[in-house]
């Protein structure tokens, strides 16, 4: 069984996007796998928050200060469990960043074969974007168990700052009748039932073989997202996705935050907090981002 754990009270949002002085973070976590027959009762826990990331390599320290943001900031860290999903390299969880434990992480971990999508790939706008595992958030509805009826999706560029069971438990209605939109699939609640009820993977594999055949666009594993799922979305408050931190997709400049309150920060763009922080070149938003950062960023944020 799961274990549970003892954890200091979450930071206030407000205050640390309204301080100069870094939250304090603890600093590791306690990771603990779990087998699919103890997920399977798990999922029985109806107040249980499932919260699917990719990692690899490359963003390995991304995405381990988003799992930490996520934890420190739940008012019931011990309901929050992880869905991660990697290129066929669990070493990434065998041998975990979390020396001297302090808080518990529940996890399970899915292998994604990249030849799924590889044949499927277009070249786009960036190279970051062609990585296969990119593409693995839309097969989560493959590779989760049928237990679980609803996941929040979370790219590893991002921080929550706020409880994730807010998100998490945003009312999704039957029927959608907006006009086709943008949405950035960085952060997503996704109704799992209702995925598998209407096979979006294989519509949105369609779209891939045809961008295969006919280019039609230019942006990564988006646009096939935007056209199959045009106005058939829920909204959820600009809060919960402060996207765009990390500029566009050629130069990556600073930005701000957009008006209003935040609850998540989110560098989408070329321009990733550790990069620039290890590069001794920061944005300012980028201080709020560091003291998540569980593999040390040499850079000091009073120079």
């Amino acid at each position: 069984m799961p274990q549970t754990l003892q954890i200091p009270l979450p930071t206030n949002s407000k205050k640390l996007l309204n301080s100069t002085t870094p939250p304090i973070v603890p600093p590791s976590l306690k990771t603990t796998t779990i087998t699919m027959r103890t997920l399977k009762h798990i999922c029985a826990l109806k107040k249980l928050s499932h919260v699917a990331m990719t990692l690899d390599t490359t963003y390995i320290r991304g995405s381990m200060a988003a799992i930490l943001s996520v934890l420190q900031h739940s008012s019931c860290p011990q309901n929050i469990f992880f869905h991660f999903v990697c290129s066929s390299n669990e070493s990434l969880l065998r041998s975990p960043p979390f020396p001297n434990p302090s808080l518990t992480l529940k996890f399970q971990v899915y292998n994604f074969d990249d030849s799924i999508v590889s044949g499927l790939i277009s070249t786009s706008i960036r190279s970051a974007l062609d990585c296969p595992l990119n593409y693995a958030r839309s097969y989560l509805a493959n590779l989760i168990p049928l237990c679980v009826r609803r996941v929040v999706y979370l790219d590893s560029d991002l921080i929550l700052v706020d409880d994730i069971t807010k998100l998490a438990s945003n009312p999704i209605r039957e029927k959608l009748n907006r006009k086709a939109c943008y949405f950035n699939t960085g952060v997503m609640v996704i109704d799992l039932e209702r995925w598998r009820a209407g096979d979006y993977t294989t519509k949105i594999e369609e779209w891939m073989e045809l961008q295969k055949r006919m280019r039609i666009y230019e942006l990564g594993s988006l646009p096939p997202f935007l056209l199959v799922f045009a106005g058939n979305i829920v909204p959820v408050d600009h809060r919960w996705n402060q996207h765009g931190l990390g500029g566009d997709n050629f130069r990556g400049l600073c930005r701000d935050l957009h008006p209003g309150p935040v609850s998540l920060l989110h560098w989408s763009g070329k321009g990733k907090p550790w990069v620039r922080l290890d590069a001794n070149r920061p944005c300012p938003l980028d201080a709020l981002w560091a003291p998540y950062d569980l593999l040390q960023t040499p850079f000091s944020l009073d120079s």
